[in-house]
């Protein structure tokens, strides 16, 4: 019973003492299944660059069993359902998540995809474009590009310099070119690699063991079986031992961003998954207390974050490598001095192989890691289905479940052979920063990224291959003081509830409460909004409000690392009406973390480097936010519909304008002087101690009552009853990626009318996809969304597409047809389609959590818009249960017919083979005319002249 491996999580029901964690229960209402065949990107054929990829795309359009080409989305559309896939250099993942009830169905339609799919062959030239118009998205990705880049420097020959993504080019323009038929090659590369013996599956649901078992016996055994050998590349080692590794790279990032990449390429680790010698390492490189190298960086304001280690995808991890890599992003000051960062670096390293391996840190990291696998949440069915069926790929059956996870074993020898390959001569260095512009005169191959190469200088080349000083500054670290050991379960100390209650109350805060007696684990969540009337004042208010909170979090880095290696997660968030504080983990240490978060907010300072330095980044920020074209399109769309919103062009605009520190001290201590704080907590904490969250930040932060209410949302302007269309030109130079957005707006509702929407949505997704993606191609990514806009409903449908392509006026014609279609097909919709829509939706929302932050989120929205209808799920349920087909049909036909409020935003990209964006460049918005396409529309060209002149609903929250 080779051909395949099988492995089904029960759900079971444990009643043991209180201590004892139960570690797979599954409580998640979707059932799920995820298989891996062992064959990726790397068995490419050279003729044929991204066929994998390709054929992961193509073989899920229809099967000889169920041929309809959208067939399999459409059913998982209709059952609550989702799917994906992805293609790895030696692997291939598919998985999917359905309703229980449904669940054998969908496995049946689903394996047909692996015994006999279609694959037709009219489908290959529209399915290319599919995969074009990822590739095209990928494009402007830093990370992409650095993969790209550096897969280009292996061995000739190597797989790793195959070109993965595949495009239109290299899947339809050349092999026409070539007489090479696309169609029988992916046929064939299907019957060569898509065979059972390399394929593992990994079921989860609440059926029993057996009957899974048999399910998948009798679904699964036609999946052929070729009993070819599995393609083998461990024979191609050492990739990157050439010449052209160990120098430095110079780079062009599309983001204005300044970083050092440091890489070595090691020995295949993966067997020593026992003692993961990398994971030890990367935690000294990457630790940020005393005596690491993030500390120093930071005090030199040459840092401001630092990453190291291997991701464990299969390009930094396969059976031909493995990377060991450090990533620095750097300050405009750091980048001067890139060399003096390399040094400390190998200064740390040669510190680390001088000391050897530390059981002490060993058994540190080990215990946290065990603690964190033992009272370990729920993930979600189609995650934890995709992680087993790779693991049952890279580990022996006794280890499927925790291989990826736990540190089995302390051995010093293989840490130590590890160490000793990390040496200043076998690294290679890339240098990322805007202002290599002009000084590249390379061009990689597939992504064109802008690069140039060159020996490392003399002075240092010499340096590191002599016996250099160690650094002084740099040390071990020290035993960690937040590691959990207490992980009792709390008594209560006042009467359960099913939903959280108030239990302080006065006029400079209040807290709610709820403890948890679902979940039984000794962990809980802590979140404080802290209401100010200074934010939302001007533009320049809040840069200075991101300044503080960003320069906080540079304070806290240091002191509250430990904690958070000791698996207590704390965030800062510069919210739109105040600050958020979010603390989870632990229960045990969880208070000594917050009330050093809030004296460190009491204290808080900022020396003028470390100012300069954020004032630096948050240009850079802002930058990278308006570069992208659906973050763009968000802007615009909100700077109409939001009165009194500021748009991230005036926060850039206001950076551009220059700031002191004199002027951020002022902001803060007004900030401080007139809160109103607002607190939820949940878990294992009685409401005593929850109390003395609240009671410390009003003790410690001794702030005075609001004297004005602060409303948590914006009013919203009633949109004139005819079509507008706002068409801005996108900000970043060369992108080909355009946005178009439709939106239509419905104004205040009810929660029944939200409900109403959400329904409609759904019934929406799926025909959306094969309209405007499978059919006419427009782009990769084509969606409706429901719009919740400070309270006022709306609904929108959008459309990322590439300008070499279509342009947006196109693409809005296109997107009024589906409508038309779309309205169509509402109006023939059988009872029982509307139905099973319904039921989804309804089980959907009735969905027992999987873990306790799931509902900690769902409160804490209730509580950070000042609603508090925590029991919103049940109430949309009935409403759902009492909704008619013809009220659904009625309701999008409103949207429709005459006297619609209708908003456009489209993001137009710039001609291609433009220069890179310069700052001053993004800092205000060009207005384009609207081609004749839309000859009817009335186009905006000043945002404030035109919200000037309409009504604005009151503010309104959906309260009943």
């Amino acid at each position: 019973w080779n051909f395949l491996h099988l492995m089904a999580l029960l759900h079971v029901t444990f009643s043991k003492s209180q201590n004892e964690y139960p570690f797979l229960i599954s409580v998640h209402c979707n059932s799920a299944a995820a298989l891996c065949i062992g064959v990726g990107s790397f068995s490419d054929p050279n003729d044929l660059p991204g066929l994998a990829h390709f054929l992961e795309h193509m073989v899920f359009m229809g099967s000889e069993k169920y041929p309809s080409e959208n067939g399999f989305d459409a059913f998982l559309k209709k059952h609550g359902g989702s799917d994906n896939a992805s293609t790895d250099c030696e692997r291939t993942i598919f998985q999917f998540d359905v309703q229980r009830k449904r669940f054998k169905e969908a496995l049946d339609r689903w394996a047909q995809f692996f015994i006999c799919p279609l694959m037709i062959e009219d489908a290959i030239d529209r399915e290319v474009e599919a995969v074009d118009s990822e590739y095209q998205l990928a494009k402007p990705s830093d990370s992409h590009r650095k993969e790209m880049l550096f897969g280009s420097l292996a061995k000739p020959n190597h797989p790793m310099s195959k070109f993965c993504w595949g495009n239109a080019q290299t899947l339809k323009t050349e092999p026409k070119e070539k007489n090479i038929n696309v169609y029988k090659r992916l046929r064939e590369f299907w019957k060569r690699y898509y065979s059972a013996h390399y394929m593992t599956l990994a079921v989860q649901s609440k059926e029993s063991l057996d009957t899974l078992e048999e399910w998948v016996r009798e679904i699964f055994s036609q999946v052929p079986n070729n009993g070819k050998p599995k393609p083998d590349f461990s024979d191609q080692l050492s990739p990157f031992e050439t010449p052209a590794f160990n120098k430095l790279y110079r780079m062009v990032p599309v983001r204005k961003v300044h970083a050092l990449t440091i890489t070595w390429a090691l020995p295949p680790q993966e067997k020593h998954y026992r003692v993961k010698p990398l994971h030890y390492i990367a935690w000294l490189i990457g630790h940020e207390g005393t005596g690491s190298i993030l500390s120093m960086l930071r005090r030199k304001c040459w840092a401001l974050a630092l990453f190291g280690g291997n991701s464990e995808t299969g390009f930094d991890q396969n059976t031909t490598y493995s990377i060991f890599s450090i990533s620095i992003t750097l300050t405009d000051e750091g980048f001067q001095n890139f060399y003096e960062v390399a040094h400390l670096v190998f200064q740390y390293l040669k510190m680390l192989q001088t000391l050897g391996p530390q059981q002490r840190i060993y058994e540190e990291i080990q215990k946290i890691e065990a603690n964190e696998f033992h009272y370990q949440e729920q993930t979600d069915p189609i995650e934890y289905v995709e992680d087993i069926c790779e693991n049952m790929q890279l580990f022996p059956k006794e280890d499927f479940l925790t291989g990826d996870q736990l540190m089995f074993e302390f051995k010093p020898e293989v840490i130590s052979v590890a160490l000793k390959l990390l040496t200043p001569e076998k690294a290679n260095l890339l240098l990322l920063s805007p202002e290599h512009e002009g000084q590249c005169p390379l061009r990689e191959k597939w992504f064109g990224t802008q690069y140039s190469v060159e020996d490392i200088q003399q002075h240092w080349r010499e340096l590191w291959a002599g016996d250099f000083d160690l650094n002084p500054s740099l040390h071990l670290p020290a035993e960690n003081k937040f590691i959990a050991t207490d992980f009792t379960l709390k008594t209560s100390d006042c009467p359960d509830t099913e939903y959280p209650v108030r239990i302080m109350n006065n006029d400079r805060g209040c807290l709610w409460y709820k403890k948890d007696n679902k979940f039984k684990i000794p962990k809980a969540y802590v979140r404080f909004h802290l209401i100010s009337p200074v934010i939302q004042k001007s533009p320049k208010n809040l840069v200075l409000f991101d300044l503080f909170v960003n320069i906080l979090v540079h304070n806290l880095a240091e002191p509250a690392y430990e904690a958070d290696v000791a698996q207590l997660e704390y965030k800062l968030v510069a919210g739109e009406h105040g600050l958020v504080i979010k603390v989870k983990g632990f229960n045990h240490k969880l208070p000594l973390l917050f009330n050093l978060i809030v004296d460190y907010l009491a204290d808080f300072s900022a020396a003028p480097d470390v100012f300069s330095m954020f004032a630096e980044q948050l240009k850079k920020t802002y930058f990278n936010i308006l570069i992208k074209p659906e973050k763009l399109g968000k802007d615009v769309r909100l700077l109409i519909l939001e009165h009194s919103r500021w748009s991230t062009i005036q926060k850039y605009q206001a950076v551009l304008d220059g700031l002191s520190v004199d002027e951020l001290m002022e902001f803060v201590s007004s900030f401080k002087s007139e809160l109103y704080a607002e607190g939820l907590v949940q878990g294992n904490f009685t409401s005593t101690e929850s109390m003395g969250f609240l009671q410390y930040v009003t003790d410690k932060l001794q702030f005075k009552k609001l004297s004005v209410e602060v409303p948590v949302l914006f009013r919203v302007v009633e949109l004139p009853q005819k079509h507008h269309l706002c068409k801005v030109k996108s900000l970043n130079k060369g992108d080909a990626n355009s946005e178009v957005t439709v939106y239509y707006q419905s104004g205040p509702k009810n929660l029944r009318e939200h409900t109403l929407m959400e329904l409609l949505v759904m019934h929406m997704e799926e025909p959306c996809f094969d309209f405007l993606r499978t059919k006419e191609t427009l782009g990769y990514h084509v969606y409706p969304t429901c719009r919740n806009t400070s309270g006022v409903l709306g609904f929108s449908v959008t459309v990322e597409t590439q300008a070499t392509k279509f342009n947006t006026e196109l693409v809005e014609t296109k997107i009024e047809e589906f409508l038309v279609s779309f309205g169509e097909k509402m109006n023939s919709l059988s009872d029982e389609a509307f139905k099973t829509q319904v039921t989804a939706l309804v089980k959907l929302k009735g969905c027992e959590d999987t873990h306790l932050g799931e509902e900690v989120d769902r409160n804490w929205t209730e509580v950070v818009t000042q609603q508090f209808v925590f029991d919103r799920l049940s109430r949309e349920i009935d409403a759902l249960k009492l909704m008619t087909k013809a009220e659904l049909v009625n309701w999008f036909m409103g949207h429709r017919g005459e006297g619609n409020r209708k908003l456009s935003v489209h993001v137009q990209e710039e001609e291609e083979g433009s220069k890179m964006s310069l700052y001053g460049e993004v800092s205000k918005l060009t207005f384009l005319p609207a081609s004749t396409l839309l000859a009817s529309v009335t186009t905006i060209t000043d945002i404030q002249a035109f919200t000037s002149t309409l009504n604005l609903y009151p503010y309104h929250k959906i309260l009943k």
